[in-house]
């Protein structure tokens, strides 16, 4: 019986994957290892009673009691805090979902690659912050990272059967967020609010307001630079208002392999827990005729600044990539608390990423997992400070 965890089970990713096990059997069909969840301890509680994973975790340790409560007579271990959570992934599990959002999926995700399964990835920050120690740790341990992520695993799809030698650029495409079509001077007033909805995918909070900024895209080209081990020039983004096409692949003979599907994460969800076969899925199938066109334009890059600091961090590499995303989700919390205004989050990042590099070591290659995580901790209390003393530019 095929061993799986899922980290970050109760987000929005997380509630796609339990779908689909459930779909293939759940608990008959697979033996659910750990299950790990933020502060939606009935959902968490829900789900565990459902498959009765070996442990339950919540991230918050203050939760563990009610927890507790909430499985008790179950059977379930139950833990909480960051601590716990990482040694939930030290529990060995054939497929493991990593889909905790932010930082905070690293550690997990590093730990399980240590036992040689696959890796499905939906949190984008391991690969920006630690890319190139992520893809060791699957070397050295003989496991496999597949992308969740829809554009990458669209590429990924895309290059089944192809020598990425002939590879002359990837596209990945953007919905352009609840602004793209925006007047540039209204974008400083909007609200939290109005970044939260999402005209295409139905997704959490977070990634909604960063879909709005792009900022989801910026961290999407930097993963791609890190996956896919392509050259920056070399990837390149699309908006796509219909978001029907997740990403095109570009060859040396002037061909072009796309990939097509609904919005829906079930189906890059599907693919990496499925693969390396297909399997039936619960999504909606494409009617083009019914769609009528596809649309396609290039990105602002005054109205997108997260863009071009992308492309800054690529060239620099090194520690940029950590320092690149903790600057940024201290700026959206700001946002999400009403510290800052949405177009103070880009200025927030570029004010950190060039306080950092005026100090030793940003672009140095990361030897070890903790020169991560302390230029995430430097990273973070440089944007706290910029934010407190309205200082950015």
């Amino acid at each position: 019986m095929r061993s799986v965890s899922i980290f970050g089970a109760t987000g929005s990713i997380g509630e796609s994957t339990m779908d689909l096990l459930l779909r293939q059997g759940g608990a008959e069909t697979y033996r659910f290892v750990a299950l790990t969840g933020g502060r939606n301890l009935a959902r968490l509680a829900e789900m565990a009673r459902a498959v009765r994973p070996e442990i339950a975790v919540v991230a918050d340790a203050g939760c563990l009691p009610e927890l507790r409560e909430r499985l008790a007579g179950t059977g379930i271990a139950t833990a909480a805090g960051p601590q716990a959570v990482a040694e939930a992934a030290d529990r060995p599990a054939d497929w493991v979902m990593s889909a905790i959002v932010g930082a905070a999926g690293l550690v997990p995700g590093m730990r399980a690659l240590a036992h040689g399964g696959t890796l499905a990835l939906a949190n984008k920050e391991s690969l920006v912050t630690a890319g190139p120690l992520l893809l060791e740790q699957a070397r050295r341990h003989g496991a496999r990272i597949l992308p969740v992520d829809s554009e990458h695993s669209a590429v990924f799809q895309a290059l089944v059967g192809e020598d990425m030698a002939t590879v002359e650029r990837i596209t990945i495409t953007a919905s352009g967020g609840a602004f793209r079509d925006w007047p540039a001077e209204r974008l400083a007033a909007a609200t939290v609010a109005e970044a939260s909805t999402h005209p295409n995918w139905d997704m959490g909070q977070r990634i909604t307001i960063d879909s709005a900024s792009m900022f989801n895209k910026a961290l999407e080209v930097i993963e791609a630079r890190e996956f896919f081990d392509i050259a920056p020039d070399r990837i390149e983004v699309l908006i796509h208002p219909e978001s029907v096409i997740h990403a095109i692949v570009g060859f040396c003979d002037g061909g072009m392999i796309a990939h097509l599907g609904a919005p829906d994460m079930r189906h890059a969800i599907g693919y990496a827990l499925n693969w390396p076969d297909r399997a039936h899925l619960p999504v909606a199938r494409l009617d083009l005729a019914a769609a009528g066109r596809l649309s396609f334009r290039a990105p602002d890059p005054v109205r997108y600044p997260a863009l071009g600091l992308a492309r800054a961090v690529m060239e620099t590499r090194g520690l940029a990539g950590a320092a690149f995303n903790a600057a940024k989700e201290v700026a959206l919390d700001a946002f999400i608390a009403g510290e800052v205004g949405f177009t103070d989050m880009a200025r927030v990042v570029e004010a950190v990423l060039g306080e950092l590099s005026g100090r030793e070591g940003l672009g140095n290659p990361a030897r070890d997992l903790d020169m991560v995580l302390d230029m995430d901790q430097q990273a973070r209390r440089v944007a706290r400070t910029a934010i407190d003393g309205r200082n950015w530019s």
